[in-house]
């Protein structure tokens, strides 16, 4: 019962912020594979007594793990043990990723070190790591904690998230032009956007500062900024009355030229895309993702302020050319942009 009740609110959270295809595993589901470890590492001699403990010694970790406790029960040593045998050899996993704060570092070093040992663990044909992450801190930095010094829940951050939001597309006069369904698109997008890019676009190792006013700010590089910029992009060939369909079919036959400097700056940059995928595929640090993405947007501006996508007439505003070649490069922007949102889980909306 009491399981099921956090499942249930657990899964409340995960829809907020768009976490999917979980496999929720307790260490009940390991009770039996812990004994079967336990067994097998004593039946290969690898474990030693200790003062009424059984550990465990190997090659590279700074101190044993303890396998069995003096009064006979098992450790965060023995699970971890049994669920990384689990997730390579039952589940053939190939990149174990684990995301723990950075004080468990000794821990995974020994983790991975006897790992090794047991034969579970060969670096040379699976990947196994620890991304270390470091304390968020209140404005006061100390500990990020609730004005009675309690735990900040979640929940109750991404309802306060939700309300600042909120009065901060009012503060602008969105809910003036929005649809009630686009103003609450929105404020999703900004508030769960918000915490996000936060936690994400700092060095994962370090320390950093929570703050709402940061966080909302549309200036520098924020999700709000960024999702902004975004929105502009998309709605350039919007107002220009050129559909979706059309620019993917004039990009089948229309060559992107580059003869302005902003233009190549820009095709510069988004072409080196692969390159910081490749970069956070081998240290797993995403802010150097962030950094590129608000590269991306300042260099959009710079782009825009200098290349005109369509031309009005300034009397009646009605369009007298429009660039198709440059409304290719502004696709083009917003794509990378768009998959950069969605390997940082973060949902853009085209109307703020």
């Amino acid at each position: 019962m009491i399981c099921d009740i956090s499942k249930h609110e657990f899964n409340k959270i995960y829809a907020r912020l768009g976490v999917k295809n979980l496999v929720p595993r307790g260490e009940s589901f390991y009770q039996e594979r812990m004994e079967s470890v336990v067994a097998e590492l004593e039946e290969k001699g690898m474990l030693e007594e200790d003062e009424g403990r059984k550990v465990m010694f190997a090659p590279g970790a700074p101190i044993p793990l303890t396998i069995v406790k003096s009064d006979g029960g098992f450790t965060y040593d023995t699970s971890d043990m049994a669920t990384i045998k689990h997730r390579l050899f039952e589940e053939l996993g190939e990149w174990l990723i684990y995301v723990v704060d950075a004080g468990q570092g000794v821990h995974f070093d020994c983790l991975f070190a006897c790992a090794k040992k047991a034969g579970y663990y060969d670096a040379r044909n699976t990947r196994a790591e620890h991304v270390a992450f470091g304390v968020v801190l209140g404005e006061d930095k100390k500990k990020f904690k609730t004005r009675s010094g309690d735990t900040v829940r979640l929940a109750d951050l991404l309802d306060e998230g939700i309300k600042r939001s909120r009065e901060k597309l009012i503060e602008r006069g969105r809910d003036k032009v929005l649809t009630a369904e686009e103003m609450k698109a929105a404020e999703e997008a900004i508030a769960y956007g918000c915490i996000k890019y936060a936690d994400l676009s700092h060095n994962r190792v370090n320390d950093y500062v929570f703050s709402f006013d940061k966080m909302l700010d549309d200036k520098g590089n924020t999700a709000v900024y960024l999702l902004y910029a975004y929105t502009r992009i998309k709605s350039i060939a919007r107002l220009a009355n050129v559909s979706v369909k059309e620019l993917k079919a004039a990009a089948k036959t229309t060559p992107v030229v580059l003869e302005h400097e902003k233009e190549w700056k820009l095709a510069k940059c988004l072409a080196r895309f692969p390159e910081v995928i490749s970069k956070i595929l081998d240290d797993l640090f995403l802010h150097s993702l962030c950094d590129f993405l608000y590269e991306i947007a300042t260099t959009f501006t710079e782009f825009y302020d200098n290349c005109y996508c369509v031309e009005k007439d300034r009397q009646t505003g009605k369009i007298i050319k429009i660039n198709t070649s440059r409304l290719l490069l502004c696709e083009a922007t917003a794509s990378v942009m768009a998959k950069g949102f969605d390997i940082l889980s973060i949902q853009p909306v085209h109307k703020m």
